[in-house]
């Protein structure tokens, strides 16, 4: 048998990649992990847990705005210092990329530190050096799209918002997806005037709608100008900033723009073509039920195949592959059921189909739904309010929908989501007796449909 360097080669140090590298290596394996950029990926440096850093910071802006209704005087105007923000979150992801570092080099992994190509179906190149793998694993994510615009070199993605310098006083954001929603809310909070411009007539396709509907306004109550239908047409640099220039002709003024228009396979420079791997018509690796592409010993993970770009979910699909190549091979992967959280202002946690998508896999379905003022609220001074739906099977009472816009959505709907992966009725739900007072108490005392 012809000799291998390695059982696997993992390209990508990502959150994928870095679990099925480490899992794989702990089975008896040899295993090595090439990453051209910091261990983690875009969840850890770019991604998940900075954005989720900067919300927690913007949210203290309206706790010193609730403080009073409760009783709290503070001695002056609360002061933010982005420099410190930003030198924090550096330390916290410095240490989490170490992190990730010592769990490749415990679990006996060899990290190659390089861009590594696809030569063939066994072999990789980093810096002119080839190594051999019997299974290779591409998990090298997704990066962020730019349409072909006028002045799109005046633009930021995602990837720069964390350290911006300086602190944008006035934000432009084009993007009607979860991260446009996100960074709109997020700088918003932290003191920037956000104008948001979204080309289709709602927010975040793919949500249910009221869901989106409920989002935009309570985004707009907090600050943010969401504008729909706009179409950004060009971008110049004026004498006071960024100039803005719209299809219908409108100017608008920003000191930074943020393109969150969706994000692509990283799949560049990785030597696809010569490896003979296919792309689908996304310019996805195009993979099988079992995550193995056009050549059967070569495997994708993650964003860079699209099933569903979560992290969560490139760390399942990791250990998908790595119990089928060194495991018992019984590990599978259901995508449906799976709860997502967006990490606007307020939350999104949903979890299962919108009412749309579940009326047309069920049928008929009943649908409850609720909207409040939060207890905290009532003392806050604060007009936010909480939304609540549940989306039900008809024919099995099963509960296929649960949507909630609200605090800590993400933290209340998780617990739900067993729920629903267990198959939990309507009528279960009915019968379990709620924790008061909470909001979370409202998915189980729901118990008016909504009319048709």
């Amino acid at each position: 048998m012809q000799p291998f360097d390695f059982d696997l080669f993992v390209i990508g140090g990502g959150s994928g990649g870095v679990r099925a590298a480490r899992m794989a290596a702990q089975t008896g394996a040899r295993v090595a992990l090439a990453e051209a950029a910091e261990l983690g990926g875009t969840c850890v440096n770019v991604g998940c847990i900075p954005k989720k850093l900067y919300s927690y910071a913007a949210g203290y802006a309206e706790a010193f705005e609730e403080a009073e209704g409760y009783g709290w005087k503070l001695p002056e105007a609360p002061q933010f210092d982005w420099g410190h923000l930003k030198t924090q979150r550096a330390k916290e992801i410095g240490r989490l990329n170490g992190i990730y570092g010592s769990l490749l080099k415990n679990s006996g992994v060899t990290l190659v530190t390089g861009w590594a190509q696809l030569v063939d179906a066994h072999t990789v190149e980093i810096d002119g050096k080839r190594h051999t793998a019997r299974h290779l694993l591409v998990a090298t994510g997704g990066t962020p799209f730019v349409p072909a615009i006028a002045g799109r070199e005046h633009i930021v993605t995602s990837d720069a918002m964390f350290d911006l310098d300086p602190f944008p006083k006035r934000l432009l954001v084009v993007g009607g997806g979860y991260i446009a929603c996100e960074f709109a809310s997020i700088f918003n909070g932290l003191g920037s005037k956000v104008t948001q411009l979204h080309r289709r007539a709602h927010l975040l396709t793919g949500f249910d709608d009221d869901v989106r509907q409920f989002l935009a306004t309570e985004m707009g109550k907090a600050g943010v100008d969401v504008r729909l239908n706009c179409e950004v047409s060009s971008i110049a640099r004026g004498p006071d900033g960024l100039v803005v220039t719209l299809a219908r002709g409108q100017q608008i003024e920003a000191d930074t723009v943020l393109f969150a228009t969706g994000r692509v396979p990283n799949t560049q420079g990785l030597g696809l073509e010569a490896a003979g791997v296919k792309v689908d018509d996304k310019g996805a690796i195009a993979v099988d039920a079992h995550y193995r592409t056009s050549v059967p010993s070569i495997y994708a993970v993650g964003d860079v195949s699209t099933r569903v770009q979560l992290t969560p979910v490139a760390l399942a699909e990791a250990m998908v592959v790595v119990d089928a190549l060194f495991g018992k091979g019984k590990r599978g992967m259901d995508y449906e059921f799976i709860p997502t959280a967006v990490f606007t202002h307020p939350n999104i946690g949903t979890c299962g189909y919108s009412e749309i998508d579940a009326r047309a896999k069920f049928g008929e379905v009943t649908v409850f739904s609720s909207e409040f003022k939060s207890l905290r609220h009532t003392l806050s001074g604060r007009s936010e309010r909480t939304f609540m739906k549940l989306v039900v099977d008809k024919k099995s009472d099963r509960v296929v929908g649960l949507h909630m816009v609200g605090a800590d959505a993400g933290e209340v709907v998780q617990g739900f989501a067993v729920a629903m992966r267990a198959g939990a009725t309507k009528a279960i739900f009915d019968s379990t007796i709620g924790i008061h007072p909470t909001a979370a108490e409202e998915f189980v005392t729901m118990r008016e449909p909504m009319p048709g």
